[in-house]
């Protein structure tokens, strides 16, 4: 047994690996397979690689699989065997498909004992053994391998997916692969189906029994669709038909099928339907393309119906001919047509019927007309016609019946009557005097316009005794029994008798203009007469009245100058007369000369020659007197000659002699004809046209002066006969053009116009006038005014001290003067030490012993008073010693650690002086090591600053370093500290610059920096809230101007500094400003002018427009209300009426009374409560404007001018753009404070909220004798009392005298840049060193003013006048003295202390007013001094002053008292205001014992001088002579020492502080 099963091993052995064998060319092949089919697709390469790749891997697996197989196969032998193993077989065979594109293919493959690999291939192509097929993402293999259930999925089939598939089972332990093909068949349907060349529905338009082919292609389809025609809905089988099939595309075919046809008549509107069949279409949704023929064919014949042959109509009958056609395509078109003329074309179509229907009336016109219709279309060669012919009865339309009208008794009148056409034709019948006549003649003829015309005549003769002869004529249709008359009637004629005039006299005059009648009348005749007016033969139209047997015409005339001698005849005649009868009168009529021509022998008249002038009359009756008349008096004629005129009268003639002259043109003469018998008379004047040549008027002034850059007109006139004529200028025989053009003198007849002056248009310019009678010519010497320019001033003057300096300034300008130029200086006394001297347009200034207090800028200023003046500076150096400069910021230096350090020290001095720095008193090596180096600048010809550089600052390098500065007249040391760097001190000052309604700019005094760079922040807030807003300041700048503020609310202001090391503290919130009440209007007021400003109103008047508008809705509203009221009892009232005596319920009755009682009551009361309101607003608003005036009361001296308001600081910067500043965005984060709607001017939005003056000059530096800049500076905080700026106060101008720019200024209504601000209307000065407005600090006066026996200054140009004042106003008030020049003082003397008071200036055009400050203590009395120019509340009275002049004369002043403005609510008051006050009358009959020198003074407007007082018993120690005027200069005040009665020293300071 064992033996058997080896054997039967040994036999399978050989058959396995024969099985091996096969299955791995079965493989080779399938990889063969595989990579020939991936050549061709680049695609799949990467996948074709890693498939080949895993299948090497699986063959090596398979070769130890079946080692180790045919191992276990071999034990498998030597075991007894069980049973015979099963083979792998298919349970489900994949079977042939076929699918639609698009959809899902399913193939299935079911394996039984499946022991091999299994897989798919597509026609030979080997799809891999994995469910997802590489490379084919739409194929996938679903089943189960336990199952044996293969099969193969591919979605969204497509055209390429038609292939042939094969399920492999690859062999395995002893099973032999199987295999099973499937073909899978992809259909898809056509894409389109067209008819060719139409689109689906179209209408195809062919002619009868043309050939028409249609073409219908069905376009790629799989497999081939087929192609079905239609005719109609039936299917369409002819007998032959072309199709076509070829593939479009791979594997997708395009199928076309053509028909011919050949379409009749019958085929109109027939359908042809192309349908596609294809297994992809559904039967219910067919594709399908449908065309109609539209045949082209003939219409069918016409015919007519309404009328049938035979038929007869009558005339008026309504006639409807209707005519049709039947088929032909187009719709056939049919047209009327009478006798041949085309009355139609009008007609309707409904398919394929036509029809045109013809209405008419019928005529006689129409009676044998002939009616044809014509139908045709495109198809028709000729139209088709038919045609009727009309028959129509009518009568004649009327009977004419000829002949004469008018006869003689006697006569033989012939007659004839005439039918018009009639159909049949018309029989005449005659009737005379009622007889009918039967003797008559009669004739019928066709007529043309269709029927026939009867004429008949006879004749009859006229029989006496009658006046007409009545003839009637019948014409008659017998078949219609119709009967038309006609009447003719002949006049018998009878002669009329002869005519009479009435009305007018013969011989008797008629006057010219009177009216006059004349009647004629005739009688008998027949017919009466006709009469006509004939006025010398000339027919005249007149007034005809007719009665039975006569008749009349009458005339009215006029009389004028024709009617004189003129014959006026009536004529009467009828048809009975062969000549007429007349009758006629002759008129006599007086009559005025109508006109009067008067003419010059000769008609030309030039001065020296004889001229007469002739006055002809025309015709007058009775002949006209002339006289000629001269301005109203008569002139003695000669030649006075009568002759025969026109209409009867005379002519006359009168003329008189006269010797030209130039002066004689336009002399006017008159001339008077007179017709005494009428009293009317005519005048004609002749005014006397002289030729002469021109003749220039003499003109004002032979000069004609202009400024250089402003306009010029030189206009001249010249008088000529003839009056045109040419002018023509000429400079030095240079022609002047005609035209502007871009010329810029130009002459425009007789003017010369300068559109922009030049210096060098001045001359002497010459105009010739000419015309045709000769020329004139007139010299005008032009003379250009310019202003005073400087061309050069000396340089930089050095000498030393006690030498005489001399400077130079070289002017040009015209006029030029030497009052013209002068030398000036800020607090320089020039009278003292210098004198000037004018020598060929240069001013010279000689300065003797100069020193070192001399040192500085000497402004040389021009000024002619034509344009702005113009100054230029010249710097005079006394040499001196050097001083170094002490300001803080300039003794102090930071520095880190490493870096460079920067120590300033800057001097001045004359020569240039020489650095030395030095530390521990050794000179440290400047240059000569990299550690320290030196850097010199020139500031300007004084000031010269070094600056040392310490290189890597180390520690040992922290500390003081001395800086000497020497030159040839000494030397000065200072310390300079250099510091480690810090964070920055906290700003020096603060100050309020400006103050406008909504914006405060504020500037500070920066400290020390740390070493860094510092930046800057301001923080704000409103007096009465905690929180603060911030804003940062410009980078550089150490002036910020705050916007977006409230009005009329007051804010504190502090400022802080920081750099990069840290925040200095802020200041503390002493720095306040208040902003204004409301913005300045838009035509801001002129400082010169003395009105008080206006402010700009809202659109409806601010709180007046609110007002207004509240009362109007107030009244609107009760007016309303009274309305409702009444017409609620209105309404209530009628219904009353309406129910009358009938009673409703009480219930219903109490309701409804209730209701509308209620609804009155409250509209009543509501009406009463906006009334309430509406009288609390008017309170309101009645209160308000008493408190807004006592305000402005109040405040008056403050509302001057909105300049004073607006003014600018006096910094030498100007406030632009640039200074503002926009809160920063974390402010927010500072303040808790809401945001709230600010006030914005909607004038001003696009303005810039500061109101600073730009280009203000800053006077020239004033170096001190400590070397520092004069208090004037801003970084210099010396607080003083101040006049005001001397730079706005620098013109030594006479009181009544303007400058044009000041004309021009104030006319412009513009900002003055000169004018310092108006104090403020709270007891406060302006302080030029901080700019801003400070506080009067309580001032005490001395009982009495000592000059303690000191000279005042000589004022060699004053007069002493003693002056002794007999009568002063007695109320307390000012006094004003001079001649209309207020001054106002008040004098207080008593004990006690005093409270300085100053003067407002007010009602002037000028600068503001001063203000002096007295520094006295309270010893004596103190002297109060007020100076108040205030031109209103003046009360006449009298001042009476014992004036001598060198002890001879005495003069009377006029005196004016004032009283005194209500004193501001300053910041500090009074306390001893009332017992001043109350003393001011005591002590008014003191000052009038005291003798006051009055002196006139030439001292500009507004100022005060206290030159002197005499001694008096009242205890005042010296004279004291005060000057006012309408400005004020501070240079006319002059030094001088005084002293109190007990020695207390009264010092004067001006604006920069300096005593004056």
């Amino acid at each position: 047994m064992a033996l058997k099963l080896q054997t039967q091993a040994e036999d399978k052995v050989p058959q396995l690996q024969q099985q091996q064998q096969i299955h791995r060319k079965w493989q080779q092949h399938a990889t063969k397979r595989r990579r020939h089919n991936s050549s061709n697709s680049n695609n799949n390469n990467n996948n074709c690689r890693q498939q080949r790749k895993q299948r090497q891997q699986q063959s090596h697996w398979i070769k130890h699989a079946q080692l180790l197989c045919f191992a276990l196969l071999t034990l498998t032998l030597t075991l007894p065997l069980g049973s015979e193993a099963q083979q792998q077989k298919f349970r489900t065979v994949p079977h042939d498909m076929q699918v639609l594109e698009g959809s899902e293919a399913m193939m299935r493959c079911e394996v039984a004992n499946v022991a091999g690999a299994v897989q798919w291939t597509k026609d030979g192509f080997a799809l891999g053994f994995e469910a997802v097929i590489p490379g084919f993402p739409r194929y996938s293999v679903l089943g189960d391998r336990r199952q044996g259930v293969y099969n193969l999925r591919i979605s969204n089939a497509s055209i390429n997916d038609d292939a042939e598939y094969q399920c492999q089972v690859g062999p395995a332990r002893l099973n032999s692969a199987i295999r099973a093909n499937a073909k899978l068949t992809v259909i898809s349907p056509p894409s389109s189906i067209e008819i060719k060349g139409y689109s689906h529905n179209s209408k195809v338009e062919v002619r009868e029994n043309q050939d028409l082919s249609l073409k219908c292609i069905v376009a790629n389809a799989k497999p081939a669709a087929q192609i079905v025609w239609y005719r109609g809905n039936v299917e369409y089988k002819p007998d032959k038909r072309d199709d076509k099939v070829e593939e479009s595309t791979p594997k997708r075919y395009t199928t076309s099928s053509s028909l011919k046809l050949k379409p009749g008549p019958d085929d109109d509107y027939t359908e042809y339907t192309c349908q596609a069949k294809h297994k992809a279409l559904s039967p219910d949704m067919p594709m399908r393309n449908t065309v109609q023929l539209s045949v082209l064919y003939p219409p069918g014949p016409p015919y007519i119906e309404g009328y049938a042959p035979g038929e007869t109509l009558r005339r008026g009958q309504t006639v409807e001919l209707t005519c049709r056609s039947r088929g032909g395509n187009p719709p056939a078109q049919l047209i009327w047509y009478k006798n041949g003329s085309q009355i139609r074309m009008a007609y309707r179509t409904s398919g394929r019927l036509s029809e045109n229907i013809y209405s008419f009336t019928a005529e006689a016109g129409d009676n044998k007309a002939r009616f044809r219709c014509e139908a045709s279309n495109v198809m028709s060669q000729t139209p088709l016609k038919t045609e009727v012919e009309l028959s129509v009865l009518f009568a004649p339309s009327q009977v004419t019946v000829t002949g004469p009208t008018e006869a003689r008794v006697g006569d033989v009148v012939p007659l004839t009557c005439s039918t018009a056409p009639s159909n049949p034709p018309a029989e005449i019948k005659w009737m005379v005097g009622g007889r009918q006549i039967h003797n008559a003649t009669t004739k019928t003829t066709i007529s043309p316009e269709g029927g026939w015309t009867t004429s008949s005549n006879f004749s009859t003769t006229v029989e006496p005794n009658k006046r007409s002869l009545v003839v009637i004529c019948h014409g008659l249709n017998m078949q219609l029994t119709e009967n038309v008359v006609s009447t003719h009637t002949i006049n018998v004629l009878y002669p009329p008798a002869p005519p009479l005039i009435s009305g007018y006299m013969e011989g008797q005059i008629i006057p010219a203009g009177s009216v006059q009648k004349l009647l004629c009348v005739s009688s008998g005749g027949n017919p009466l007469a006709s009469l006509i007016w004939y006025k010398n033969d000339k027919r005249i139209n007149s007034i005809i009245r007719a009665a039975d047997k006569s008749v009349s015409a009458e005339i009215t005339i006029l009389a004028n100058v024709t009617d004189n001698q003129a014959q006026y005849r009536c004529e009467a005649s009828n048809s009975a007369t062969e000549i007429p009868l007349f009758e006629s009168t002759t008129l006599s009529v007086h009559f005025a000369p109508e006109t009067v021509k008067i003419r010059i022998e000769p008609e030309e008249l030039r001065p020296g020659m004889e001229a007469t002038v002739i006055c002809d009359s025309s015709s007058s009756n009775p002949p006209a007197k002339l006289s000629w008349w001269k301005d109203g008096i008569a002139i003695e004629g000669i030649n006075n000659t009568s002759k025969a005129g026109l209409w009867g009268g005379m002519v006359s003639t009168l003329e008189f002699r006269v010797n030209i002259t130039q002066e004689m043109n336009g002399v006017v003469y008159t001339c008077q004809s007179a017709n005494e018998a009428l009293q009317r008379s005519v005048h004609e004047a002749i005014s006397l046209n002289v030729l002469y040549r021109p003749k220039f008027v003499p003109p004002p002034s032979w000069t004609s002066v202009g400024l250089e850059g402003e306009s010029l007109l030189v206009p001249l006139q010249a008088n000529a006969n003839p009056s045109s004529i040419s002018y023509s200028w000429t400079k030095q025989g240079v022609a002047i053009p005609q035209e502007p053009g871009e010329h810029r003198i130009f002459a425009a007849g007789a003017t010369l116009n300068f559109t922009k002056l030049h210096r060098d248009d001045a001359g002497s310019y010459v105009c010739v006038a000419s015309n045709s009678q000769g020329k004139a010519n007139i010299n005008i010497t032009v003379v250009v005014e310019y202003g005073a320019a400087i061309k050069s001033v000396s340089e930089h003057i050095i000498v030393n001290p006690g030498e005489d300096a001399l400077l130079s300034c070289s002017v040009e300008g015209k006029p030029l003067l030497e009052e013209h130029v002068k030398w000036e200086r800020v607090n320089y006394d020039m009278k003292v030490k210098t004198n000037t001297t004018f020598t060929n347009g240069t001013a010279y200034l000689h300065i003797s012993n100069a020193q070192r207090e001399d040192v500085g800028n000497f402004r040389c200023v021009a000024d002619n008073h034509v344009a702005n003046p113009t100054s230029r500076d010249v710097l005079l150096i006394v040499k001196f010693a050097p001083e170094i400069a002490k300001a803080p910021t300039l003794l102090r230096a930071a520095s880190g650690t490493g870096e460079q350090g920067r120590l300033p020290c800057r001097a001045q001095g004359s020569p240039k002086p020489q650095f030395i720095w030095r530390q521990d008193k050794l000179e440290l090596p400047i240059n000569r090591t990299d550690k320290y180096e030196v850097e010199e600048r020139k500031i300007d010809s004084l000031t010269y600053e070094s600056t040392l550089k310490v290189a890597k600052v180390a520690p040992a390098d922290y500390g003081g370093y001395e800086c000497v500065a020497r030159n040839d007249l000494g030397e000065d040391v200072q310390t300079v500290r250099l510091d480690i760097t810090s964070p920055p001190e906290t700003p020096l000052s603060l100050n309020i610059l400006n103050v406008t309604h909504d914006t405060v700019t504020v500037a500070w005094t920066p400290g020390f920096d740390g070493g860094l760079k510092a930046s800057y922040r301001v923080r704000y807030r409103m007096v009465d809230r905690e929180q603060y807003k911030y804003v940062d300041g410009l980078p550089n700048s150490h002036k910020l101007t705050i916007g977006g503020l409230r009005m009329n609310t007051l804010y504190l202001f502090s400022v802080m500094s920081r750099n990069d090391l840290g925040n200095s503290n802020y200041l503390p919130d002493l720095a306040r400003a208040q902003t204004k009440e409301a913005p300045p209007p838009s035509q801001p007021a002129s400082s010169l002018g003395g009105g008080p400003p206006t402010t700009s109103q809202t659109p409806l008047g601010g709180t007046s427009g609110m007002l207004l508008v509240g009362v109007a809705a107030g009244i609107s509203v009760v007016l309303l209300n009274v309305f409702v009221i009444g017409c609620c009892l209105h309404k209530r009232n009628e219904k009353r009426l309406k129910r009358g005596l009938e009673l409703l319920p009480a219930e219903l009755s109490e309701d409804s009374s209730n209701t509308s009682n209620l609804v009155i009551i409250g509209i009543s009361l509501a009406a009463f409560g906006f009334l309430l309101v509406n009288a609390a607003l008017v309170a309101w608003f009645i209160v308000h404007q008493r408190r807004k005036k006592v305000s402005e009361t109040t405040n008056q001296p403050g509302k001057t001018a909105t300049i004073e308001m607006y003014a600018p600081s006096s910094y030498n910067d100007t406030v632009t753009g640039e200074t503002l500043s926009s809160v920063s965005e974390k402010s927010e984060s500072y303040s808790n404070e809401g945001s709230q709607p600010e006030y914005i001017d909607e004038a001003r939005k696009k303005a810039a909220s500061t109101y600073l003056v730009e280009n203000a000059d800053m006077p020239p530096p004033r170096y001190q004798k400590d070397g520092t800049l004069p208090a004037l500076y801003p970084n210099n905080m010396v607080n003083a009392c101040t006049l005001p700026h001397p730079r706005h106060n620098n013109g030594h101008v006479v009181a009544a005298a303007v400058s044009r720019d000041d004309q021009m200024l104030i006319s412009k209504g513009v900002y003055m840049p000169s004018p310092s601000p108006a104090p403020p209307p709270d007891g406060s000065y302006y302080n030029m060193n901080s700019d801003r407005y400070l506080s009067y600090p309580p001032m005490e006066y001395p009982g009495a003013l000592d000059f303690g026996g000191a000279v005042p200054l000589p004022l060699t140009h004053l007069q002493p006048m003693p002056l002794t004042v007999t009568s002063l106003a007695s109320n307390g008030g000012a006094t004003l003295l001079g001649n209309g020049v207020g001054v106002g003082v008040g004098m207080s003397m008593g004990g006690g202390s005093g409270t300085l008071r100053r003067g407002i200036l007010r009602g002037v055009v000028g600068v503001p007013p001063p203000d002096v400050t007295h520094h006295t203590n309270a010893n004596g009395s103190p002297l109060q001094m007020l100076h108040d120019l205030h031109p209103v509340n003046l009360s006449a009275s009298t001042l009476t002053t014992s004036t001598t002049l060198n002890g001879s004369m005495t003069t009377a002043l006029p005196l004016a008292t004032a009283t005194l403005p209500r004193q501001p609510h300053g910041i500090l008051k009074d306390p001893n205001r009332n017992k001043q006050q109350q003393q001011q009358q005591q002590q008014q009959q003191q000052l009038l014992n005291a003798s006051l020198v009055g002196v006139p003074v030439s001292a500009p407007m507004g100022s005060l001088q206290i030159l002197n007082l005499p001694a008096t018993s009242m205890g005042l120690g010296s004279n004291l002579l005060m000057t006012t005027s309408a400005t004020y200069d501070p240079a006319t005040l002059s030094s001088f020492n005084a002293s109190g009665g007990a020695g207390v020293p009264v010092a004067y300071t001006d604006a920069d502080g300096h005593l004056v």
